[in-house]
Order: C-alpha cells, then sequence, then structure tokens
C-alpha cells in the first residue's frame, strides 16, 4: 500500500494477470482493468473511466535506486528522470514542450526505490500524439557528452539543494546507516561522491539506459476517456518495434541485524527529532504482514491514537508524530518520527513510543476499533479514486512492485482479513530492538538516546 502518512524526512512478484477485463463489484476499485501483453514484454494496462475528454498517460520503468549494484554508480535512476526530457532528434526539448502545450497535456516524472515514472495528463483525443512522443524518447533517446555533462551538474546542484536540509542528511545517515549490503542503503539521489564524478560516467549512463529502458521492465497504463482496443492498438504501432534486453539486475540480500544502530544529526537552532527505524517486510499480496503493519501505524500513530493524545496534545512535548511502513520490492523499513519541542524530551518520547509497541506486542487491538480503522482506511482510499491521475496514481504504486495492477485489489481485500492476532503478531515480528535503527536531531553533540 501506499505510505499512511507523508514523513518528515521525505518531505517532501506475484504471476502476472492473463489479457482481459477484470469487473467485480467487492473490489475497492469498480473499473474494468485490462491487460495487453505484447509479444516483446510490454504490458499494456487499460482502464476505462468517465472523465470526457481526458486521459492519463503514465509508463512504469521498474528501475529504481534498487538497481543501482555497481560500487560508484549511484543514482542514475534518477538521472535518468532529467535526462528523458532534454528530447530527442525528432522531438528536440522546445518541440516536445511545444506539442504537449498545442495538445493540452502536462507532463512530469519521478523515481524512488524501485521504479521511475513518466506521466501525462491531457486531451485523450490526442492520444495518439502521446504514444507517439513517449515512444520516439524511450526508443530513441540520444545525447552527446556536452548535454550528459550539464545535466549531470544539474543533478548535483538539485542534490545540494535537497540535503541542505538537516531531514534529508538524516534520511541519507539513516539509509547508510540501516543497510549494509543492500542498495536501499543508498537513496535515490545517490551517494556525493558519485553525484561528483557523475560527469566521467558517460559511457556508464548509456549502459544503463539500454539495460532498464526496455520493454520488459516497462508498463504502459491509461486511464480515462478511452478504449483498451484504441489504447493496445497505439502500443503495438508505436512500441511494437521496441526491442527486449537480456539484463536481470542481482541485488546483494540485507544480513539480518541484530543489534540497534544509531544516528545523530547535531543541528543548532533546529526543532530536536526522535526517529525509530524497525526492518520490515517486502511487499506482498499474499500474506497479511503489510496490511496488518498499515493498521497498525494508524493505531499507534494516527491523530485519534492514544500515543498522539498524550504527547502532542496534552503534553505538548511533541509537535507531530507519525508512523507507517514503505512498500518496497526488497524488505525495507517501519519507520516512526517524532518533532520534539525540548531536546531534553527526547529519551521520554522514544521511550514512550516504545511502550506504545510493547503494548501492542501483549494485548490485542478491541476488535471494533480495529473494524474502524480498517473501514477508514478504505474509505479514504476510494474517495481519492476520482480522476484519471488518481486512479493511475494508485494502480501503478502496485504494478512497479509486483506487475500485475489487480494486485491493488487483492491487497485491499486482505485489509478486511486483518485480526487482532496479526496486529500482535507483526509489532512482535517486526517492530523489535534487534532491528531497529534510532536517530535524532539535537543542538547537542551526542543524540543522548539510548
Amino acid at each position: 500500500m501506499k505510505l499512511i502518512v507523508i514523513p518528515l524526512l521525505l518531505f517532501l512478484g506475484t504471476a502476472p494477470m492473463g489479457a482481459g477485463d477484470v469487473e467485480t463489484p467487492n473490489k475497492i476499485l469498480p473499473y474494468p482493468i485490462h491487460v495487453h501483453d505484447m509479444p516483446n514484454g510490454l504490458r499494456v494496462v487499460t482502464v476505462p473511466y468517465e472523465s470526457p475528454g481526458i486521459a492519463t498517460f503514465y509508463i512504469i520503468v521498474r528501475a529504481g535506486s534498487r538497481d543501482e549494484t555497481e560500487p560508484g554508480k549511484s543514482g542514475f535512476a534518477h538521472f535518468f528522470e532529467h535526462m528523458m526530457f532534454r528530447g530527442t532528434e525528432k522531438y528536440p526539448k522546445e518541440r516536445y514542450n511545444e506539442i504537449l502545450k498545442s495538445i493540452g497535456a502536462s507532463a512530469n516524472a519521478n523515481t524512488s526505490n524501485d521504479r521511475t515514472v513518466y506521466h501525462m495528463t491531457g486531451n485523450a483525443e490526442m492520444l495518439e500524439k502521446m504514444f507517439e512522443l513517449e515512444a520516439d524518447r524511450f526508443m530513441n533517446l540520444k545525447y552527446s557528452i556536452q548535454d550528459f555533462k550539464v545535466e549531470a551538474g544539474a543533478v548535483k546542484g538539485e542534490y545540494t539543494k535537497n540535503f541542505a536540509n538537516p531531514y534529508m542528511q538524516l534520511y541519507e545517515k539513516v539509509r547508510a546507516t540501516a543497510f549494509t549490503k543492500h542498495t536501499y542503503g543508498h537513496t535515490t539521489m545517490g551517494f556525493f561522491e558519485d553525484i561528483v564524478d557523475m560527469p566521467n560516467q558517460y559511457e556508464y549512463s548509456l549502459q544503463f539506459f539500454d539495460r532498464f529502458y526496455r520493454p520488459e521492465y516497462s508498463t504502459i497504463l491509461v486511464v480515462g476517456d478511452v478504449t483498451p482496443e484504441k489504447v493496445n492498438a497505439l502500443a503495438e504501432k508505436y512500441f511494437g518495434s521496441w526491442k527486449r534486453g537480456n539484463y536481470t539486475t542481482k541485488v546483494t540480500p540485507e544480513p539480518p541485524q541484530t543489534e540497534t544502530r544509531y544516528v545523530h544529526l547535531q543541528v543548532p537552532n533546529f526543532p530536536p527529532l526522535v526517529g525509530l527505524s524497525f526492518k520490515g517486510p517486502a511487499f506482498s499480496d499474499k500474506t497479511l504482514d503489510m496490511p496488518a503493519l498499515d493498521v497498525l501505524s494508524l493505531l499507534l500513530f494516527s491523530e485519534k491514537s492514544e500515543l498522539f493524545k498524550k504527547l502532542v496534545l496534552e503534553e505538548r512535548k511533541v509537535r507531530s508524530l507519525w508512523g507507517g511502513a514503505q512498500d518496497s520490492r526488497d524488505p525495507y523499513l517501519f519507520d516512526i518520527q517524532a518533532s520534539v519541542v525540548d531536546a531534553s524530551d527526547l529519551q521520554y518520547v522514544k521511550d514512550e513510543i516504545m511502550k506504545a509497541i510493547e503494548k501492542a506486542q501483549k494485548e490485542p487491538v478491541d476488535p471494533e476499533e480495529l473494524k474502524k480503522v480498517v473501514s477508514n482506511l478504505k474509505y479514504r482510499f476510494a474517495m481519492d479514486m476520482d480522476s484519471p491521475d488518481a486512479i493511475a496514481g494508485a494502480l501503478s504504486n502496485y504494478i512497479w512492485i509486483t506487475g500485475d495492477p489487480e494486485a491493488l485489489n487483492r491487497t485491499y481485500a486482505n485489509y478486511e482479513k486483518v485480526t487482532p492476532e496479526d496486529i500482535m503478531r507483526v509489532a512482535s515480528k517486526y517492530l523489535v530492538t534487534t532491528g531497529l535503527t534510532i536517530s535524532t536531531i539535537s543542538p547537542d553533540e551526542k543524540g543522548g538516546v539510548k
């Protein structure tokens, strides 16, 4: 599932489904999902949605910072998020932007641990032009060494700007501390020393693009005033000649953590913060671990929780409190953060969080309270599905994790299956000190939190 809450630090596989359409009233997404698999490995997903004249076009590339496995080569997934907008011989950057404006479309992209997503929303009658533009840059991207160096410099500038923020500095340190072998140890931006050296990595950039910008790594998703017949025909016309690659990422698994780790950032005149990052599970729609953790995060850290009321509303020792797990292809983190009013209360706040966790491990939640939380969680999601872009964004989350858009419906069905015993089980399994990294920000030289 998507993050239940947005962390301060970020501010900021299942078996493939067969071709055809699926529509069941009990599914959280009450629209048919049409899937078409092309011979070259490209998957095409269409969701007709009543949005007269509007269509959203996504290309999900299942490659992110997780796939940057070679030492010294981090940051390239994010780099191509930039580079893909520099244009091609047929459609240079200025011409690309002019056409987007002429068809009433807007385009953007973003990168995370496990994927890079390119998306545009515009006039459904101009869907063929969207296909033509995207096929051209995905199949024909070319850039000079000079263009490469300019964009690499822009990436360095973005890193410098973002990591001037203490939250981002701490986020980077937590990742590097929590993961010693897995590529989740570096952020999407990459290690700074790699970014500094990036202008010298032109040949490697060509190799990276050749590896991952291939049909077997990609899914086209179109939502809105469209038909699957038209979408599939356009996909075959414009992407049918896209050649399949032969590269497979080999990510080193993270070894088990055996003791608590610590990260501290000394920053004067900045709000103190304490974070608890536990090793969590990889996403799966075949188990209840992730749904149970999602529900647990709402029970413990939402604005209606006992802990929030005590620390934020009654004692006023905490400015904000949140907690949650992020969906990921490999085991990642269950993060909890509290922005604290006074640095002298960091230890107290950490202890109160641990007490709430220990209670969740030993005492079953009231079944009626659990039912209310699940009902609210599903209701909020359903109410958000009110535009082609919102639907495409939600589906893309499950496409990049599993390759299968139906994982969305299976996941939300799993929330109904979560029991009080499941909550206790996942709290005891994952929220343990041997898998914990404690992070702090304070004016002191040391964090002072045990």
